[in-house]
């Protein structure tokens, strides 16, 4: 049975500052998209709730005072792992921000790897360090290689690019094996129609070498300013080239500190 969604953005908050960028990025996103935002705490042992309520009251004003979004909060108790994923798809959330110094730096607030917390959630998820959302999402990385399926990865790509009157620089792996380049080829064209139907500005560059994707990736991002990175995380999608475990964990937690989408390709919508 399929997720019903809602123009919902769901942001976990622990109340550190890496939290409160994530917050600050979702505020901007759904005023932009027109988004109601939910923040969620799920509380451990170390505050009273009565401090815990003062500190979302607080989140929650700053928001309304600051933009036109309308905006709450939750708090909940339990596993904060399964907390959020069931958050997210009982209140039918569209999108998740989620705020984290890196693949290690989320343990104390997860109690599991990020990387898991991600790809196991039930909505597209933004990993937000501590790169402020400044004029917004005007720049986006797009990687093409071995799809399967890359229909979501264009429509959020088209939704945020229409939002925030974006380019999207699209960036291919090329590779030695006839077939699999075969199918980037198609993959390549059908994505650059789509854009092009839709009237989104972009560009193609394509990488000097099948090996190392991830890291020309970066590199490319950081080259042109990028704002955000929209990747799957399914290993099916993969080129057997790498692992795409590793590579999507360098892509997430990249050093340049840019925001990435990290989309779940057996979600619909």
């Amino acid at each position: 049975m399929e997720n019903e969604f809602n123009n919902i953005v769901l942001v976990p908050t622990d109340f550190s500052d890496i939290c409160q960028n994530a917050i600050d990025h979702g505020t901007e996103i759904a005023e932009y998209l027109n988004f109601k935002l939910v923040v969620l705490h799920v509380i451990k042992e170390e505050l009273p709730k009565d401090v815990i309520i003062d500190n979302l009251q607080n989140i929650i004003h700053n928001i309304k005072k600051n933009s036109n979004v309308q905006a709450e909060f939750l708090i909940k108790e339990g596993n904060i792992f399964n907390e959020i994923h069931k958050t997210a798809t009982d209140i039918g959330a569209k999108l998740m921000m989620l705020g984290t110094h890196g693949k290690k730096g989320l343990q104390y607030l997860f109690g599991s790897h990020a990387f898991k917390v991600i790809t196991k959630s039930p909505v597209p998820t933004i990993v937000v360090q501590k790169k402020g959302f400044n004029k917004g999402y005007k720049k986006i990385v797009f990687p093409i290689n071995d799809f399967t399926e890359a229909r979501q990865q264009v429509q959020w790509s088209m939704l945020i690019a229409k939002s925030f009157g974006s380019e999207i620089l699209i960036f291919q792996q090329p590779h030695k094996d006839p077939g699999i380049a075969s199918k980037i080829k198609i993959a390549s064209q059908q994505i650059e129609e789509a854009f092009n139907n839709n009237g989104i500005k972009f560009e193609i560059k394509i990488a000097d070498k099948a090996s190392d994707f991830a890291d020309q990736l970066i590199g490319y991002a950081v080259s042109n300013n990028a704002d955000l990175m929209v990747i799957m995380t399914s290993p099916d999608i993969f080129s057997p080239d790498f692992r795409s475990g590793q590579w999507s964990e360098e892509i997430m937690f990249n050093k340049a500190q840019i925001p990435v989408m990290c989309i779940n390709p057996i979600l619909t919508g």
